[in-house]
């Protein structure tokens, strides 16, 4: 794929998943916040499956710190690197008691939140105040090198360029599109539905399912 070639893929994308939004559960930008960090390394099914019941009684910050460290672990020790979550979700809370979270509305603020990385600001802006931001995950990382719009080795190299890549409405249109592709439909080695794929054409991977 050339990058003559992006306005198509974004767009063709963005009609195959007209309505694609976030898969993780949440009720206010809070707990959506803290769901996108329990969900580093970790499935987005597996953290709905925590916070089914985990959400209902922590809705706001104050209802983490009143858990307390050991409380939070014992209660999401189900997801990857839970020990270390439980204590940065908790400092964390710690800071939004005392600050709104609302105040935290760019990258750079958000950044400043215990384990909340560009990734998980990207996220969180994207779904919160509609930010042109791509962010890039596994799944981005690897359809982005198949079509080879990047030729990068690591999720994070990915990132550094894709803004250089794409334009603003681009970047808007595939954050959530480009996920759900990725995840569902160009997946990983195991079986990527190539035969109905739309970049079929354009895509070099070696492995192509057809």
């Amino acid at each position: 794929m050339l990058r003559k070639d992006i306005d198509f893929f974004a767009n063709t994308l963005y009609d195959m998943y007209t309505d694609a939004k976030t898969e993780l559960e949440y009720n206010n930008d809070f707990q959506l916040l803290i769901a996108i960090i329990m969900s580093a390394q970790t499935t987005d099914k597996q953290v709905n499956k925590v916070n089914l019941v985990f959400f209902k009684k922590l809705i706001w910050p104050k209802d983490w710190v009143k858990m307390w460290i050991e409380n939070i672990k014992e209660n999401i020790n189900t997801i990857s690197f839970f020990n270390n979550k439980a204590k940065n979700i908790f400092k964390t809370c710690e800071i939004l008691t005392k600050q709104n979270l609302d105040e935290f509305d760019t990258i750079k603020k958000l950044t400043i939140l215990p384990w909340v990385w560009i990734k998980t600001a990207k996220v969180f802006l994207s779904i919160t105040r509609d930010a042109p931001y791509l962010a890039v995950d596994t799944h981005v990382h690897r359809v982005l090198n198949r079509v080879w719009l990047v030729k990068t080795k690591t999720p994070k190299d990915t990132d550094k360029i894709v803004e250089k890549i794409f334009t603003k409405q681009n970047l808007a249109n595939l954050h959530h599109s480009l996920i759900l592709f990725g995840r569902y439909h160009c997946t990983a080695i195991r079986k990527p539905k190539c035969k109905n794929c739309p970049f079929l054409d354009k895509c070099n991977y070696k492995y192509k399912n057809i």
